[in-house]
């Protein structure tokens, strides 16, 4: 029989407190979870691994006799291990009570869903486990036939994360998320943010006994626009303005998320100006029809192909201007 080390397998202190060894499992155990990896026996058993280990030191008595246990075991190491190892002290005949159940079934399946019951996961403990806190393979079969009428349960809640871009954002789509087996489609509403959450109702993991599917959770991710920057609900884009259009006035079509526009520019317009474009801004989740505002920003941009004589001419004004100061 081989010892096991469940500070080692939960990946806590030996002296972790309670509330860190129930969060640590907590955490383990729902990314083990069969339903979170179907198929998969190796995560299946890290499931029962862990929560053997949260069994054996989440209970004060039956942690206690661990540590004692774990105490001189190091000691017959560390003094070389010679021989077998004597278990008779620490053994607890099955049946007689030595072991304690730290959480009841009904706790179980708020936590876990309807991944059978918690008899069936004590079946599968280790022998280390059985020999020690007398709870046998048998027992454990024994109870999983007799858990009875299974009561009705919700089923537990799911979280997914989805990319969309700001021009979906903008109008709004619709997505098909796979998960496992099952085909979700799932309406993105207009003006959703990065970080936002969505939630489907029923989409989540199925009941146990009848009970209701929980709820599928969508964590939006909304993927940044090299075109925009987004300030809440407003816009700011730069426009590039030639040197002309800047010094003389025109007009210039630009691409929004709505559509292509006429941007009027003054003349003698400056680089950095900005011009608001009143509701041409990110719609409000709340209420999609009010946008915020778009903010176009001028970089005047100079020609790379002026001809010798405009050259000439530039030069000519620039002495001009520059004997006139």
């Amino acid at each position: 029989m081989d010892f096991k080390d469940y500070y080692s397998i939960l990946g806590v202190k030996p002296d972790a407190d309670l509330k860190t060894i129930k969060k640590t499992y907590h955490q383990l155990a729902k990314k083990y979870h069969p339903d979170v990896n179907p198929g998969d026996k190796k995560a299946e058993e890290k499931f029962k691994e862990v929560t053997e280990a949260y069994q054996a030191i989440s209970d004060p008595e039956n942690r206690k006799k661990y540590d004692e246990l774990r105490q001189t075991y190091q000691q017959w190491q560390q003094q070389g291990g010679r021989g077998n190892f004597d278990w008779q002290p620490w053994q607890t005949e099955p049946g007689t009570g030595g072991y304690t159940r730290t959480m009841s079934p009904e706790e179980f399946a708020d936590i876990f869903g309807d991944y059978g019951s918690m008899d069936d996961i004590t079946g599968g403990f280790s022998d280390f486990f059985s020999t020690i806190f007398g709870m046998g393979r048998e027992a454990g079969q024994t109870n999983m036939h007799r858990r009875g009428t299974q009561l009705a349960r919700a089923g537990r809640d799911t979280e997914a994360r989805l990319t969309v871009t700001l021009e979906e954002s903008y109008q709004g789509t619709t997505r098909i998320i796979q998960l496992g087996d099952k085909k979700i489609e799932a309406k993105i509403p207009k003006g959703v943010r990065n970080g936002s959450k969505i939630r489907l109702s029923g989409q989540g993991m199925p009941g146990s006994g009848g009970g209701p599917s929980g709820d599928l959770y969508l964590t939006i991710n909304v993927q940044a626009d090299p075109r925009f920057i987004q300030e809440n609900n407003d816009l700011t884009m730069e426009v590039p303005v030639d040197f002309y259009t800047a010094i003389f006035g025109g007009e210039l079509r630009i691409k929004t998320l709505s559509g292509e526009i006429l941007l009027k520019i003054p003349p003698m317009s400056q680089s950095g100006k900005k011009f608001r474009l009143k509701g041409r801004g990110m719609p409000k989740l709340e209420q999609p029809q009010v946008h915020g505002d778009l903010y176009t920003q001028i970089k005047i941009v100079l020609p790379n192909d002026l001809s010798e004589t405009e050259l000439n001419t530039l030069k000519q004004l620039a002495e001009r201007r520059k004997h006139q100061q």
